[in-house]
């Protein structure tokens, strides 16, 4: 065989042995990457709920972040390795400039905002917030997008650069209002007594310990309706258990108030 046909066949041996130890070392970088994301997720899980979903959420963003980066330098340097032009490369910058330049204005604002959005911590993926008219659970933020389904169970995409006011219902506490509507011919006195004892008792009941975090109130009345007057109360919660409180607590203070007489109007 001839020297250089030997030589050869060594120089395309010797690439792909390169090659090989290219991609390697993008899959270790990539395993590595991820193991220490876990167990940083874990760590933050330890210190409470809090804590453990923000840095699920930079997580799951940083995650793909991750992969991209380590695909791209691992065809880059293949591309090194092999020889070949990188002008491709140059060729996809230049339009992706030109692009973002003309014409992806809108898409540069997504970006930044779902860049502040994961900074600022303005919600977590499980959270149930309101962003863009739209209500839900979390389930996924992107850079670009933020993923909520609601309680239909329908899935909405909503541009992070769009969202110009974030609320967020599950976000440390949250105080439950509690409406009644009674008649004008009910003694009010009697009725916000009744009202208070029934919240407090409430309250007390040990299957809501850990979830009712501060004493109940009897805020007053809230209005003088057409057909009868408004009382308000109000429970501070776990905020993830607001909705549960509320209908559990409206439904002790009917019960309440039938066994004492009072008449609540339909609402």
């Amino acid at each position: 065989m001839p020297l250089a046909q030997i030589a050869n066949e060594l120089d395309a041996a010797g690439l792909l042995i390169t090659s090989g130890v290219i991609v390697l070392v993008g899959a270790i970088f990539y395993w590595v990457a991820g193991s220490a994301g876990r167990r940083y997720v874990g760590r933050m899980q330890t210190r409470g709920r809090d804590a453990g979903a923000r840095a699920n959420t930079l997580w799951t963003v940083l995650r793909r972040v991750v992969l991209v980066v380590d695909v791209f330098l691992v065809i880059l340097f293949l591309f090194l390795t092999w020889g070949w032009s990188i002008a491709p490369f140059l060729g996809v910058g230049t339009v992706l400039a030109a692009a973002l330049g003309f014409g992806a204005q809108s898409l540069v604002r997504d970006f930044l905002s779902g860049f502040f959005i994961l900074m600022e911590d303005q919600y977590q993926i499980g959270d149930t917030v309101t962003i863009a008219g739209a209500t839900g659970t979390v389930e996924d933020i992107q850079l670009r997008v933020t993923l909520l389904r609601d309680v239909e169970g329908n899935l909405h995409f909503v541009p992070n650069g769009q969202i110009q006011v974030a609320s967020n219902f599950t976000s440390k506490y949250a105080q439950p209002v509690i409406d009644v509507e009674i008649t004008y011919q009910t003694d009010i006195d009697k009725a916000m007594e009744v009202f208070a004892d029934e919240l407090r008792a409430f309250a007390e009941d040990p299957r809501y310990a850990d979830v009712i975090t501060g004493e109940p109130e009897v805020l007053g009345v809230e209005a003088l309706g057409v057909s009868g007057v408004v009382l308000r109360g109000r429970v501070t919660t776990v905020a993830d258990q607001r909705w549960a409180v509320r209908r559990e607590a409206l439904r002790r203070v009917k019960n309440r108030f039938d066994a004492e007489g009072i008449s609540i109007l339909p609402s």
